[in-house]
């Protein structure tokens, strides 16, 4: 009987061990996409306590926790840290076969030294070892970054931030992690919000553009990403719930676009359009200037009306959502790809039945000199676990090229998420273990090894940064 979290966790062959030893170990993490704050790094404060730099802000420990019945209060409400922490450690032996329930214990074995494992006997004593270390100037957002061996932080940001820290990161000789903006313009696409005109203000705002007509938008838009590849900016992301792609003009969405600036209700074709004009704008863009483009999609959002009332969204009451993507994702990148203006393109879903369409899909678009130009991405947020990212790696490989697939991401808002690399490094190893001792594979252990350094860091290095 094996040990939890031994030395040799999740590896199940001596192949697979010989992957992760000779491949992984020292191996550094380019986290192309991620939800961190560049002004915490910058600051680089100290934190007050392991719940502020643990459960603040992560939706996927607050789930769970509402999952097991604890009150509101201990999870976003008033209670003191310490009494959430401890909601939280009453949760956690109930999260086995959760992949919360490995990261817990992965990141406080990874950064802190603790072997033991977290429930409310053991609270106490690992809140107050954890705060201890906290104070010390190893336990700072950039010690974190720099102890994971961090080479590339992907942030997302809104076209209307100023990246003042992204510069000033950049202009500090201190930090060696190069952290770039990622361009996220749902404040554009979503015409249908609320928000949508205090949004085009601040647009006007930051970018010196009237935006009295499409054509102004479009403009500022194009400031926008100007200024962010100005500022090291690469990438842009999108939240694609639905992709009902119809193609359209210009003379077709002014007037729709003219219609929400008058604050008049929008129909559902209406809205359709225009997502979609604008994000082949867009992605003339992102060509223009070789960047990648990310589309995560699928996500029902703000399932709890209740309770989005009451925090907001994005607060942890999203799921799954099931829509077709098959139609409308080939439409929209062949309408850029007919335009020469098709950009790098990295494909997320979160319905796993949604993974041979995209896997076959990434087939259909190609750049000579380009290996992989359109990714099927790694398992996200839902899909972000053993079977998932296992599911992923399965039917890349079956239809597609696993050799050039450009791994992980952390897609979080913590210091501590690093320990899910090492997660996914270790499926990955075990997963080209188990074909090797199979026979399914040759054992030919010096192509297996590059071929994890490969997907580990060097295939998402050369596809984001051209290298």
């Amino acid at each position: 009987m094996r040990a939890f979290l031994d030395k040799h966790f999740l590896l199940n062959t001596n192949t697979a061990i010989q992957l992760y030893d000779n491949a992984v170990d020292g191996l550094p993490i380019f986290d192309f996409h991620c939800h961190l704050d560049p002004r915490e790094v910058w600051e680089n404060k100290p934190y007050e306590n392991i719940t502020k730099v643990w459960l603040g802000g992560d939706h996927y420990k607050w789930r769970t926790m509402r999952i097991h019945g604890i009150a509101e209060q201990y999870i976003t409400g008033n209670a003191s840290d310490w009494e959430k922490f401890s909601a939280w450690a009453e949760t956690v032996p109930y999260l086995m076969g959760n992949p919360l329930y490995h990261w817990t214990h992965m990141e406080l074995k990874m950064f802190f030294g603790i072997e033991k494992t977290l429930s409310p006997a053991t609270a106490r004593e690992i809140f107050d070892e954890c705060n201890e270390k906290l104070k010390t100037p190893e336990f700072t957002p950039r010690a974190f970054i720099k102890r994971s061996n961090v080479k590339f932080i992907g942030t997302t940001d809104d076209p209307v931030s100023t990246l003042e820290y992204h510069q000033l990161l950049k202009n500090d000789d201190t930090f060696k992690t190069m952290i770039a903006p990622t361009f996220r313009p749902d404040g554009a696409l979503f015409i249908e919000r609320p928000t949508f005109k205090s949004w085009i203000e601040k647009l006007e705002n930051v970018s010196g553009i009237k935006v009295d007509s499409l054509d102004g938008l479009i403009q500022a838009l194009q400031q926008r990403v100007d200024y962010f590849h100005e500022h090291g900016g690469r990438a842009s992301d999108h939240d694609i719930q639905r992709m009902d792609y119809v193609q359209t003009t210009k003379d077709e969405i002014e007037p729709i676009f003219t219609k929400r600036m008058n604050n008049e209700t929008l129909s559902q074709e209406e809205l359709t359009l225009y997502k979609a004009f604008l994000l082949t704008e867009l992605g003339k863009m992102y060509a223009a200037k070789q960047w990648v483009m990310q589309l995560h999609m699928g996500a029902m959002r703000n399932n709890n009306t209740k309770m989005k009332n009451v925090l907001g969204p994005d607060t942890g009451f999203d799921s799954v959502g099931e829509t077709n993507f098959a139609e409308g994702i080939s439409r929209f990148l062949d309408a850029l790809d007919q335009q020469d203006a098709l950009p790098r393109t990295v494909l997320f879903n979160l319905n796993q039945k949604d993974n041979p369409v995209l896997a076959g899909m990434m087939g259909n678009f190609y750049e000579e000199g380009v290996p992989g130009k359109v990714q099927f991405g790694s398992g996200w947020w839902f899909l972000d676990h053993i079977d998932g990212m296992e599911r992923q790696m399965k039917d890349l490989a079956n239809v597609g090229l696993l050799s050039h697939f450009i791994g992980m991401l952390t897609d979080s808002r913590s210091f501590l998420s690093y320990a899910r690399h090492d997660y996914f490094r270790r499926i990955l190893c075990n997963l080209l273990g188990d074909w090797a001792e199979k026979g399914l594979v040759p054992h030919d252990m010096e192509h297996l090894e590059q071929m994890v350094k490969n997907i580990g860091y060097d295939n998402a290095e050369k596809y984001f940064l051209q290298r």
